[in-house]
């Protein structure tokens, strides 16, 4: 039965007048309360409580407005979030947080729920004449709290949290059964264990009490209004895009991508608003969302063409900047982004404002485009040397800085598993490893009970075990097969059957499951130098999901019949499964095998000679089809105008123990296109499968077509050598790729490659249902409709698409789908959050990379190392130096021409380079020095020779330095041998070091287990494996480590 009562509500209008509105509230008697102790039949048809804890913990509205973080913790259970408290903080603290208690209200990983105490009539309290806000929303708080413990009969005690002292003293005698203390006490009394929990409510509680004292002066503009900001948006007078600062000039120089906005003044498509110093950015910090105001024409600048800023004396105007591009100023924030921050307290010297017994201090970034962050700690002086997690709460406009608080200290800064857990944190990648509920929805495969197929499976599924020759071809030593081929002659030679078979990853990971779940957060398996983190326990992404040779496995396939002499697809057919690979097989002993000559292929090593040469030469036959086939699909996407760009692949040496000892440089073989060409065939069919099943909601995945604009370098570049470079469609940027060749010098063509990918805009997941038709293209690949199906083990988005597919299959086999597909709003939703996650693992693969060159040459002397002299190659001019790249270690950076004592680069006539004072001027196509020893000239493509040694920094990651020493190349005939010596030199050196100090003990035990407890459960590595440098490989050689190829087609 309804109650209804009258809710006055005093609010604002656009125009700030006060509006009365009065609105009609209804209770009722049966609320869910969604505890497993209920005797009541509530309709719990939700997650619900456990009934075997101690107590409840129901929180007050400023506990979950300003302690969320401690209430994350997993630790913690039995926790009700109340209707009254969710929606303070949804008032108070805007969306972004209130998101964050709907997120665990949703995780079933989480014990806490909601309940609606506004609704219920027992619960709900109407606020009293006179009564603050606050006190109204604890004394109801309170109510749902006793509530609680009434309608479970006093089956389990209720403790309320909260800040309010004045609440402890009036309510915790009023019931016994239901308690009432601070969040201090609540942490001492029942979690003393959980140190980090104490450790964050201090610094929280510091946070809170120094916002309280700020001072009240000043710093910058006050942020209009969220209405204002949305009409002006609407209107055209603002501009609403994502900040962008610059990494290499954090302080003056950021931009603000507006995703093609018209200026309605001029009528000119903007893709970009720059935005100068930090006023102008108005305590935006980079990755908000913002709103700017355009400044007027005479105020645009342009961006800073110099390699660093205030290097010798300072050019005016614009001698070091770009043309003026669209300027403007931040007057509002759409969206905060902020994340977990690491930083590292400043030394207590030198000109500070705080004093030594102070406890505010700024600290420092690791990532140089956030700004300093005011935090309160007692143990400044102890962590001196340490790296520490922060998160900002706010920053006002009376602070020059941000106000935060610490979270908990990583370690020592330099120490390697410091560094790569600050990289993971940077780039918001936190992966635990898997718990033991989610362990227990794996099936078991042990020696005492091993897995075998369910005889079920058999009768659904079509077997290929006896029919078809099916085969694996991975790197070297892989483990983890999600792929698996067969080729086969029907009708008399007249029609080719190819078939690609793909591990059935959802029969064991069902949708909504724990795992599942785990798999959509990680969305990806994260590859670092040196380990991964998987996106699927190892018994599933190592064993049952692993399609290895002479074992029965469940795959998704995909056949085509094709006409033999054409290609032409006569009928394509999408099925599960049942396989058995007879071969597993690795790149180069396909390769061999193609070429005709003699070699062992282990299945067959103790069969007889005679069924020996039968069986080679049936698996020859087959993988020469696959060629033929192969080549037929390539040329066809070869004349739609697919892209070849620069790309490198290495293997991993390994010792017996299956740890790598040095990365070799893998040689192209025709065999990888063969299976990189299968494998995009596949994925190309079967995105035409489901989106022409699901218009509105499929998963596919496009490349935009790059803007013309970001093609100008290689443009300019590729005609300083006299090529030109046709860039209006990708079959012309490929074609005048393959013609830009110099016969006297490879690595110019390489070079031209890499310059493209960098031009390249990103691919990206998307529903059909969020994008028109034309814009499924994918530009790299030259297909209409792309997609991701070949690898579940290692990417959600392939899981979501076999999910598709097998709804596809059943729909069109008139059987009713289980379960209501994912809707085009919450499928966009995952592929936004799939892209993001992706873009994250990427950037943490680059700067791994980045980190493990660092390592070797840190502990080489440059003056003497030989290792530390190498050849490089000039790709790009700047006002004060160039930027170079070094194929021997695949980095690329900056060679200056010009110091900070305003010295240049003097070349002297054996061409070794030294500083002498003079001047530098920079030309379209070379940069000149002129000096006592007359002038120098150093051209696009150029040979020089540059030291290379490690610039360390405090505050930061360490950086690579490199100086030219000669203007010619450095021992020209060595430098065109392979770069193997020098990947396995980095590797070697750098794990060795990271061995000796924090594996004394492992190196010293005469006994040690081939692999430890969490590689074996949770396939997590401590040491460098194979699977994640032969899975991500361009990061590591000769790729652009600023970026990733988007349109490789091996990995696209």
């Amino acid at each position: 039965m309804l109650q209804s009562r009258s809710k006055i509500l005093h609010l604002k209008s656009c125009r700030g007048r006060k509006v009365r509105v009065v609105r009609e509230h209804y209770l009722r008697e049966r609320v869910s309360c969604y505890s497993s102790l209920c005797q009541a039949d509530c309709a719990n048809d939700s997650k619900v409580l456990p009934g075997d804890l101690t107590h409840y913990m129901v929180p007050d509205a400023g506990v979950v407005a300003d302690y969320l973080e401690i209430l994350e913790f997993r630790e913690l259970q039995g926790i009700v979030f109340t209707q009254t408290a969710c929606q303070a903080v949804q008032h108070s603290k805007g969306r972004r947080q209130y998101s964050r208690i709907r997120n665990l209200l949703k995780d079933p990983r989480h014990d806490c729920v909601l309940f609606a105490n506004e609704f219920q009539e027992y619960s709900y309290c109407a606020r009293e004449k006179g009564e603050s806000q606050e006190k109204w929303q604890t004394r109801c708080v309170y109510s749902a709290a006793v509530w609680y413990y009434n309608h479970l009969a006093g089956m389990i005690n209720i403790v309320m949290i909260t800040e309010d002292l004045d609440a402890v003293a009036r309510y915790s005698s009023l019931n016994s059964g239901v308690y009432v203390i601070s969040v201090k006490d609540y942490l001492e009394n029942f979690w003393e264990q959980l140190r980090a929990a104490h450790e964050l409510y201090s610094s929280l509680s510091q946070a809170l009490q120094e916002k309280e004292s700020e001072c009240t002066e000043r710093e910058y503009t006050e942020h209009l209004p969220a209405e204002v900001l949305g009409a002006g948006v609407k209107s055209g007078r603002y501009i609403k895009g994502m900040l962008e600062v610059s990494k290499h000039h954090p302080q003056n120089e950021a931009s603000v991508l507006t995703h093609g906005f018209s200026n309605k003044k001029t009528g000119e498509l903007l893709s970009s608003v720059l935005v100068c110093d930090s006023k102008s950015r108005n305590r935006a910090v980079h990755g908000d969302v913002v709103v700017v105001e355009l400044l007027p024409k005479s105020e645009w600048r342009g961006k800073v063409t110099a390699l660093t800023e205030g290097q010798g004396e300072e050019k005016n105007g614009e001698d070091n900047e770009s043309k003026p591009l669209p300027t403007g100023r931040v007057v509002g924030i759409h969206q905060r982004n902020w994340r977990d921050y690491v930083v590292t307290f400043p030394l207590r010297e030198g000109n500070q404002s705080q004093s030594r017994n102070s406890q505010r201090i700024l600290s420092v970034p690791w990532d140089r485009r956030i700004p300093k962050i005011r935090i309160s700690t007692q143990q400044a002086d102890a962590l001196q040397d340490h790296r520490v997690v922060v998160r900002i709460d706010s920053w006002e406009s009376t602070s020059l800085y941000p106000n935060g608080h610490s979270v908990r200290v990583l370690g020592r800064a330099g120490e390697l598993e410091t560094e790569i857990q600050t990289i993971l944190i940077e780039n918001s990648i936190n992966v635990l490893p898997f718990s033991d509920a989610q362990l227990r929805e794996m099936p078991i495969n042990s020696p005492e009970k091993p897995w075998s197929v369910d005889p079920a499976q058999v009768l659904e599924r079509r077997d290929l075990r006896e029919s078809h020759l099916v085969f694996s071809i991975d790197p070297r030593g892989c483990e983890d097969v999600d792929d698996t081929l067969s080729v086969r002659s029907l009708n008399n030679g007249k029609v080719l059957e190819l078939g690609v078979h793909i591990a059935d990853v959802t029969h064991f990971v069902k949708e909504g499951s724990l795992t599942d779940l785990e798999a959509r957060t990680r969305a990806t398996t994260y590859y670092l130098a040196d380990r991964r983190y998987d996106m699927l326990p190892a018994v599933l992404s190592a064993d049952l999901c692993s399609l290895l040779g002479g074992v029965d496995r469940y795959a998704m396939s995909v056949l085509w019949e094709l006409d033999a002499h054409t290609f032409a697809v006569n009928k394509v057919w999408y099925g599960r499964t049942l396989i058995r690979s007879s071969y597993q097989l690795h790149y180069e002993l396909a390769q061999t095998l193609l070429n005709g000559e003699q070699v062992e292929v282990p299945e067959l090593a103790k069969l007889d000679t005679k069924e020996k040469d039968a069986k080679l030469a049936e698996l020859t036959q087959a993988l020469e089809m696959l060629r033929l086939v192969a080549r037929h699909l390539r040329a066809q996407r070869d004349r739609e105008g697919a892209l070849e760009l620069e790309g490198v692949e290495v293997r991993a040496q390994l010792d017996e123990e299956r740890n790598i000892t040095a990365l070799v440089p893998r040689q192209p073989l025709e065999v990888h296109e063969t299976v990189a060409e299968c494998m995009i065939y596949a994925n190309h069919w079967v995105a035409r499968k489901i989106q022409e099943t699901f218009p509105y909601q499929a998963l596919l995945r496009r490349h935009p077509p790059p803007r013309e604009e970001f093609f100008s370098e290689l443009v300019e570049s590729a005609a300083a050598k006299g090529f030109t470079i046709k860039t209006r469609s990708n079959k012309a940027l490929a074609d005048s790729l393959n013609q830009a060749v110099d016969l006297d010098d490879p690595l110019v063509n390489r070079l031209l490659r890499r310059m493209a990918t960098h031009a390249m805009s990103q691919a990206l997941y998307f529903s059909t249902g969020a994008q028109p038709q034309d814009q499924y293209y994918h530009y790299g690949l030259a297909l209409d409709r792309y997609t991701h199906f070949t690898s579940p083990i290692r990417r959600y988005a392939d899981i979501v698409v076999h999910r598709l597919l097998t709804a596809a299959i059943d729909m069109e086999n008139g059987v009713v789908p289980g379960k209501a597909l994912a809707s085009n709003k919450d499928l966009e939703e995952t592929a936004q959050h799939i892209n993001k996650k992706n873009r994250a693992a990427k950037r943490a693969q680059k700067l791994s990379t980045e980190l493990f060159q660092c390592l070797y040459f840190k502990e080489r002397d440059p003056e003497t190392e030989q290792h530390c002299v190498a050849d490089a190659v000039i790709y790009s001019i700047r006002d004060d130096g160039v930027l170079v790249f070094v194929p021997e270690y695949g980095v690329n950076g900056p060679v200056y021409m010009k110091n900070r004592e305003n010295q240049v680069v003097a070349v002297g006539q054996d061409g070794r380079c030294e500083w002498q004072s003079g001047s530098v001027r920079r030309h379209t196509d070379h940069i000149t020095t002129t000096s006592a020893l007359g002038t120098s000239s150093f051209r696009l493509f150029d040979h020089i020779t540059v030291r290379i040694s490690v610039h360390s920094s405090r505050h930061h990651a360490d950086s690579l330095h490199l100086d030219v020493i000669s203007n010619k190349p450095h021992h020209s005939a060595e430098s065109q041998q392979p770069r193997s010596q020098g990947h396995r030199q980095l590797v070697q050196e750098v794990v060795r070091q990271a061995e000796e100090a924090h594996q004394q003990a492992q190196e010293k035990a005469a006994q040690r287990p081939k692999l430890s407890k969490e590689e074996r459960e949770f396939c997590q590595s401590k040491t460098p494996n194979l699977y994640s440098l032969l899975e991500e490989v361009r990061e590591l050689a000769l790729m652009d480590l600023q970026t990733v190829p988007q349109v490789c087609a091996t990995k696209a």
